[in-house]
């Protein structure tokens, strides 16, 4: 099933979802195999290490350095991945609250992780921009 293209679609229908773990994000050395027991939700292989985003719990018991707390939010549409500008539309509407966001763009959907504190915040813009798109 092919992912929507057309942005006006996709930011009427994206129905924001926020998700109550928290996590973070870790950059290791090693391989993925390694760090498998912890049950990354994303990797990313960096010159610098490969980037782990794994639950806080997962981190501190593995005793791993970490950047967050954050909280995930899911845009529920299938975004297609060669669809433009709903990146763009979701940064300009956090950035307009102050909010930094990082953005990973799965097959499916699009997943929005922000600090904890600002989660709630964050996910009412995001309504607020679906409902008047």
């Amino acid at each position: 099933m092919a992912g929507i293209i057309d942005l006006a679609a996709l930011l009427k229908t994206m129905e924001p979802v926020l998700h109550d773990t928290e996590y973070v994000f870790c950059s290791v050395s090693g391989g993925l195999e390694e760090y498998i027991p912890l049950n990354p939700i994303a990797t990313f292989q960096e010159h610098e290490g490969l980037t782990l985003i794994v639950t806080k719990a997962a981190a501190q018991q593995y005793g791993l350095q970490y950047e967050g707390p954050f909280k995930q939010i899911t845009l529920s549409v299938h975004s297609s991945l060669d669809a433009v500008g709903l990146t763009a539309a979701v940064a300009q509407c956090l950035t307009e609250q102050g909010i930094s966001a990082n953005v990973v763009a799965a097959f499916y959907h699009d997943h929005i992780f922000v600090q904890t504190s600002d989660a709630q915040a964050a996910h009412s813009a995001l309504t607020q921009l679906a409902a008047s798109s």
